[in-house]
């Protein structure tokens, strides 16, 4: 291999090693704190997340959630706890057996989160 083509192939080894990793796939039932189930789902590369079981059901929380990083972004989420026309810039992180999920208001000045466990 001449010196111009060991040159271009760590280039594209070394780009394809800087590429940050793809949110990956969170989708199951988990389980609040404080004892709401919810199903989260991906269609058409966004995020879902709807209460199946509790006092809100059927409220959804995440709505339209775009994948950036290994995280989940979107700023149409919704709490159940406040007013239905309130949204809020949301994250979603996740791993085998987990998802936090974060809102912010007022740009990232209120924020709370809460960490979900997955029930499947």
């Amino acid at each position: 291999m001449g010196r111009v083509s060991k040159g271009i192939a760590f280039a594209v080894l070394a780009i394809g090693v800087a590429t940050p990793a793809v949110a990956g796939d969170p989708t199951g039932n988990y389980q609040r704190k404080n004892g709401d189930k919810v199903h989260v789902w991906v269609a058409e590369d966004k995020l879902y997340c709807r209460i199946t079981e509790g006092k809100k059901k059927d409220f959804e929380m995440c709505h339209g959630m775009s994948p950036q990083g290994e995280a989940w972004f979107g700023k149409k989420m919704k709490h159940p706890g406040m007013p239905g026309f309130m949204t809020f810039n949301g994250t979603v992180t996740h791993d085998a057996k987990s998802i936090k999920i974060k809102g912010c208001a007022m740009g990232k000045s209120m924020c709370d989160s809460e960490v979900w466990t997955k029930l499947d």
